[in-house]
């Protein structure tokens, strides 16, 4: 079983700067790690290899500093890096950004799986997954926690749905996004991080995914329109009092009083 995993590099901070002028992130010069949900979506691809054999590619749209975390993909188990790198893909939103995914995975041959995780921790929007899937017009199925059985022709996975939980058989080809439920992932191997340091990472660029297309990549192909972005402003006041039950219990009152929700 070929199965693609897509990974983003992310902040790993909450202060970050802003492009006020595009409506983006900065993210040059940020620390940054894997997307933690893409972490479940890794270990779920492992283990489906480690069941049914295959292999296990690992796919992300970014800077080249991006290469980072596929390196780290690598000391998990992971056979193969592809990274979509091209100042063209700079900005895009997620449809462009599926969009890009979806032409860099073509260029991968026969897929039998791909296994996203279920949303990512700089956007929370949960569409990357499901719009890679549209346009490789394949089945998906989204918030996946268990897969109770696979083969090298259907997945049967659970489903979480909020009030309900579902069973669903499905064929592939087709896409999956993880919910944080469905295992943990497993720390990087010094042996493989030894074994794989000069793996090759294959870069693709906009030239290589395109025949003049330039409308659907980056901001170009980009139909969000952000009218402002800025960071939360940080007016949490704290007050600390002390005593005994009752003196705690007059401040609460006096306080309510003093917001007028009594």
């Amino acid at each position: 079983m070929r199965i693609v995993v897509c990974i983003k590099q992310v902040p790993d901070t909450t202060e970050v700067a802003i492009d006020t002028e595009k409506g983006i992130l900065k993210r040059e010069g940020v620390d940054s790690r894997i997307n933690p949900y893409d972490l479940y979506a890794l270990e779920t691809a492992l283990r489906l290899k480690e069941e049914l054999g295959g292999e296990v590619i690992v796919i992300s749209m970014g800077p080249p500093q991006a290469q980072a975390i596929i390196k780290e993909a690598y000391a998990m188990g992971a056979d193969i890096g592809l990274l979509l790198s091209d100042r063209k893909f700079a900005g895009a939103d997620t449809l462009a950004t599926a969009y890009t995914l979806a032409q860099g995975i073509k260029t991968l041959g026969k897929i039998d799986l791909i296994i996203t995780g279920m949303q990512t921790t700089d956007g929370d929007t949960a569409q990357v997954g499901p719009g890679i899937a549209e346009y490789l017009h394949w089945p998906h199925i989204s918030y996946v926690t268990s897969i109770i059985k696979a083969d090298l022709k259907t997945l049967t996975v659970t489903t979480d749905m909020s009030d309900t939980i579902e069973t669903q058989i499905l064929k592939l080809p087709a896409l999956i996004t993880v919910a944080k439920d469905i295992n943990q992932p497993r720390l990087l191997s010094y042996k493989l991080k030894l074994k794989t340091e000069n793996r090759a990472i294959n870069i693709i660029g906009y030239n290589d995914l395109t025949k003049g297309e330039e409308e659907f990549f980056g901001l170009d192909g980009s139909p969000t329109q952000v009218e402002r972005i800025f960071p939360p402003q940080h007016d949490i006041k704290r007050e600390i009092w002390q005593g005994n039950a009752v003196k705690l219990a007059q401040c609460t009152i006096a306080k309510l009083k003093e917001l007028r929700y009594l």
